[in-house]
């Protein structure tokens, strides 16, 4: 979507707090492959009614309502005057979040924004700064989070099984989606290891990375990235556009501690769990009535389930707009490291 020019004055949007016994009435901005994902869960939940979904072209924004049992819209702002949503998702493509973001903030409506927030982090400031004068709920989907080996993962860490950590690493990628940034590898897909990463073994504190651009000319399609955490802990990233999603062992996550290990494949498919000099591990994996947990998009229908407890009771978003800004934070020190050759102090989360 282009950027939007600036709107004649419109008063701010209030939004009502759904009452438990109330549908939270959701609009979709987007008319991509995520933004059908966005379309179906918030059409087929019993808790929520799509009552709008926004694109630029008429046909595809009709396309997708027609098929969701909603509204078409081509203009945002005749849809929050119509459509009264409690809540709206933002499914552009991913350079082009910023203006329509800004301007939905603007209006003051509560917003989930698909990763990565934006690729610049003064404009990640501009929309964090927007969002906290009006004490705004801003969330952004990192739904690799609610994978369910994931998240016995993080149980298992947290409870002190693999004992203090040593070293994690990440691995994933495929098929490129290049755009028009020679960083999306990494802005855009890498952005879950960066969260991921941080928060199973606490924040990177220093990054050093090699990045390559020999198929693609200009953009950096794969990078390998050494990581110092904060902790003492070390740990390796790499991210890869030119690979393929049909390979098996697409997405690799290892975290090493000095009591055992922990080991995620394909991010949804696996979790291995190893006791230091046991030969015998504890395995999850999803049994034969668990289809919800085997499959990636279900754990987007995990996040909906939190986003929304949230956003009923006024707290915080589960994962908010502040961890894309912080992923981007850490990729653009990557993005130094790789440009200048040096090992790069990323700082916390409240430094640039």
């Amino acid at each position: 979507m282009p950027p939007l020019p600036a709107p004649e004055f419109r008063p701010a949007f209030r939004p009502r707090t759904p009452t438990p016994e109330q549908p939270v009435r959701v609009a979709v901005v987007g008319t991509g492959g995520w933004g059908e994902q966005h379309a179906r869960v918030f059409a087929d939940r019993t808790d929520t009614e799509l009552v709008g979904v926004v694109g630029r072209d008429v046909t595809r924004a009709r396309a997708r309502a027609d098929a969701y049992r909603t509204d078409a819209y081509t203009d945002v702002d005749a849809m929050l005057d119509t459509a009264q949503p409690d809540l709206v998702t933002v499914c552009l493509p991913n350079e082009e979040h910023f203006a329509p973001t800004l301007h939905l903030i603007e209006r003051g409506v509560p917003l989930l924004v698909e990763k990565p927030l934006v690729f610049d982090l003064t404009e990640a400031d501009a929309l964090l700064d927007a969002a906290a004068e009006r004490d705004l709920f801003v969330a952004i989907d990192l739904n690799h989070r609610y994978a369910e080996p994931v998240q016995r993962l993080k149980a298992a860490i947290d409870a002190g099984d693999l004992g203090a950590l040593v070293f994690a690493t990440w691995r994933f990628g495929g098929e490129p989606n290049l755009g028009g940034s020679r960083h999306a590898n990494l802005i855009e897909t890498q952005v879950h290891g960066l969260d991921m990463l941080e928060q199973l073994c606490g924040p990177i504190a220093s990054v050093m990375a090699q990045p390559f651009d020999g198929t693609h000319p200009g953009t950096v399609t794969t990078l390998a990235v050494a990581l110092e955490f904060a902790s003492g802990a070390v740990g390796t990233l790499l991210g890869t556009y030119d690979s393929s999603y049909a390979y098996p062992g697409t997405h690799l996550l290892e975290v090493n501690g000095t009591e055992g290990r922990g080991l995620v494949e394909d991010t949804v498919r696996r979790l291995t769990l190893s006791r230091a000099g046991d030969d015998v591990a504890r395995v999850w994996q999803a049994g034969y009535f668990d289809d919800e947990a085997r499959d990636f998009h279900g754990t987007f229908d995990r996040y909906v389930d939190d986003l929304l407890r949230a956003l009923r009771a006024g707290g915080p978003p589960p994962v908010p707009a502040e961890a894309g800004r912080r992923a981007l934070q850490v990729a653009h020190a990557i993005i130094r490291s790789g440009d200048e050759g040096v090992r790069v102090t990323v700082g916390t989360a409240s430094q640039a």
